[in-house]
C-alpha cells in the first residue's frame, strides 16, 4: 500500500484524512501528468478526465477541488454528476477519457470520502502512477528525468474547462438494459439503494426489463449514505422481502460497485452463493473459460467445497477487487470476485458492478425457472468469525513469532475442517482475525486465541 492509496483508493475522513487540499492536488497532478504525457507522443489536445461522485455531502466539496485542480493543469473536466463507480469505469472506456475519478468511500459512514482514480482501460490505476501523486502531495516529486518543487499552471487558452456530462451515465444505463436476456415480468423485485448512487438507476433498469420494483433507502441527505442500509446493513432488506414476499432483493453499498441479495425466503445470498450460481451456470454453457472461478483468500471454506463438487477450479487472490480483476486479465478468467459482492463479470465490466452482478443473478433464475434458495442449496457456508483488532503497527503484529506461532497453533487444530486467516487491512490501522470451523463455539475460540496474543504483546492501540 502507497502513503495515501489504499486497496481502493485515497480514503479517510472528509477535512481529517483526506483533505481538500490534497484533493486539489490530486486535480492538479492528473490534469498536468496526463497532459505531459500527451505532449511527450505528439498530441497537444487537452487531457479529459471523467468525473462520477456518491451522496455524501462532502462529495460537492471534493468534487470542486478535483476539478479546480484539474483545470488549472489544463486538463479538460466532464461531470457525471452522482452516479456508480462502475458507470465511470464505463465511459472512461467507451469514451476514450484519459482517466476517471470517482468520489466515494464506498460502503464507509458518510463522513468518510475517497478518491477512486481509474486509468483509460476503466481498470483500476497502477501503482506507479499513484506513488507519483503521493510523491507531489509530499513535495517531492521526481519524474520525466527531473524534480519538481512545483507544477506549471496552465494559462490562456490551455486553460482546461467543465462539460456536463450525463449523457454518459445515460447511454450507462441503456448498457445495463441491453444486457438483459429475459423479461422480469412477473417478477417482485426489491432494491435497497443504501441511500447511495444507485438511487437514481437501479429502479430505472429493472423496471426496464418488466420487473415490479419495491424500493428501499432510495432518499440521499448527505448524510444517510449506508446508514443502517445497502449491503452492509442487510437486515432491512430481509426483513422488507419477507413482509411483501418478493421473489428475490438486492443491496448495494454507497457506490453500488458490490451487491449481496436475499432469497424468498429471507436469507441472506453472499457474494460467494453469486460466484457459485454463475460460476455453474457458466460452466453448464460452455462459457467458463479456463474452467476457473477467481475468488479471494476471504471466501467461504463451503464455497470450495460445493466447486470441487461441480469440479469448478478455484484461485485465490489477496483482498481486494483489484487483485481479483488483476489476475483474471492475466489468466483469462470470465468471472471472480469477494464474499462482500464484488464480483466481476470480465465480458462486460473492468470493476465490480452491483446493479449488473443483481441482473446476472436474475438471468440465472429465468433462465433455469428456479428461486434462488434453490440454487444456493450446494453451497454451504461454514460458520465464521471475523475478529478486527485496532494496533499499532501493523507490520510489526503480523511479524511477531508469538503470533505467527499462535496462528500455526490453530491452524494444525483445524486441519482440513476449516481455516484461519491473519492479514491486515488495506484501508485501516487493523489486524483482522477470521476464523472458519464447523461450529460457531469453535470459531470464537479459535480467533480470541490468536487475538489474546496480539493483545498481550502490546500490539493493540487503545
Amino acid at each position: 500500500m502507497g502513503r495515501y492509496f489504499g486497496t481502493d483508493g485515497f480514503r479517510g475522513e472528509a477535512n481529517v484524512t483526506l483533505t481538500a487540499e490534497s484533493a486539489y492536488k490530486v486535480g492538479r497532478f492528473l490534469g498536468w501528468y496526463f497532459g505531459e504525457l500527451k505532449k511527450r507522443a505528439g498530441d497537444c489536445s487537452a487531457p479529459k478526465v471523467v468525473i462520477g461522485k456518491d451522496t455524501r455531502r462532502s462529495s460537492y466539496m471534493f468534487e470542486y477541488t478535483l476539478v479546480a485542480g484539474l483545470t488549472a493543469s489544463g486538463a479538460d473536466a466532464y461531470m457525471l454528476h452522482v452516479t456508480t463507480t462502475p458507470s465511470v469505469a464505463y465511459v472512461t472506456r467507451l469514451d476514450g477519457f484519459d482517466c476517471g475519478i470517482m468520489i466515494s468511500a464506498s460502503h464507509n459512514p458518510y463522513y468518510d470520502n475517497g478518491i477512486k482514480l481509474l486509468n483509460s482501460n476503466g481498470e483500476k490505476m497502477d501503482e506507479e502512477t499513484t506513488a507519483l501523486i503521493e510523491d507531489y502531495i509530499d513535495d517531492k516529486l521526481n519524474v520525466f528525468g527531473k524534480n519538481w518543487e512545483s507544477l506549471p499552471y496552465a494559462t490562456r487558452d490551455k486553460i482546461g474547462k467543465t462539460v456536463d456530462y450525463a449523457s454518459g451515465r445515460n447511454r450507462y444505463i441503456g448498457y445495463l438494459i441491453s444486457l438483459g436476456m429475459y423479461s422480469f415480468r412477473g417478477m417482485k423485485v426489491g432494491l435497497d439503494c443504501a441511500n447511495g448512487s444507485s438511487w437514481n438507476i437501479a429502479k430505472s433498469v429493472f423496471e426496464a426489463l418488466g420487473a415490479t420494483t419495491y424500493v428501499i433507502n432510495d432518499k440521499p441527505d448527505g448524510f444517510n449514505i449506508n446508514e443502517k442500509a445497502g449491503s452492509t446493513h442487510i437486515e432491512s432488506l430481509k426483513a422488507f422481502v419477507k413482509k411483501n414476499k418478493l421473489d428475490v432483493g438486492f443491496a448495494y453499498d454507497g457506490d453500488a460497485d458490490r451487491c449481496l441479495c436475499v432469497d424468498e425466503k429471507g436469507n441472506v445470498v453472499t457474494g460467494d452463493h453469486i460466484l457459485y450460481i454463475y460460476g455453474l451456470y457458466m460452466k453448464e454453457r460452455g462459457k467458463l473459460i479456463t474452467n476457473t472461478v477467481v475468488t479471494t483468500v476471504m471466501s467461504n471454506f463451503g464455497l470450495y467445497k460445493a466447486f470441487d463438487a461441480a469440479g469448478i477450479d478455484y484461485a485465490k487472490t489477496d483482498v481486494g477487487d483489484k487483485f481479483v480483476y488483476k489476475y483474471m486479465s492475466e489468466n483469462g478468467n470470465r468471472i471472480g470476485g469477494e464474499a462482500s459482492g464484488h464480483i466481476i463479470f470480465s465480458k462486460y465490466a473492468t470493476t465490480g458492478d452491483g446493479i449488473l452482478t443483481s441482473l446476472k443473478v436474475m438471468e440465472v433464475m429465468m433462465a433455469k425457472e428456479q428461486p434462488l434458495s434453490k440454487l444456493c442449496e450446494p453451497v454451504k457456508i461454514y460458520p465464521q468469525i471475523l475478529l478486527n483488532i485496532k494496533v499499532k503497527d501493523k507490520s510489526a503484529a503480523l511479524s511477531d513469532k508469538e503470533v505467527i506461532a499462535a496462528v500455526e497453533k490453530v491452524e494444525n487444530k483445524l486441519g482440513t475442517s476449516g481455516r484461519i486467516l491473519v492479514r491486515e487491512s488495506g484501508t485501516e490501522p487493523l489486524i483482522r482475525i477470521m476464523v472458519e470451523a464447523e461450529s460457531a463455539a469453535q470459531c470464537k475460540k479459535y480467533a480470541q486465541e490468536v487475538a489474546s496474543v496480539i493483545k498481550n504483546n502490546g500490539h493493540e492501540s487503545v
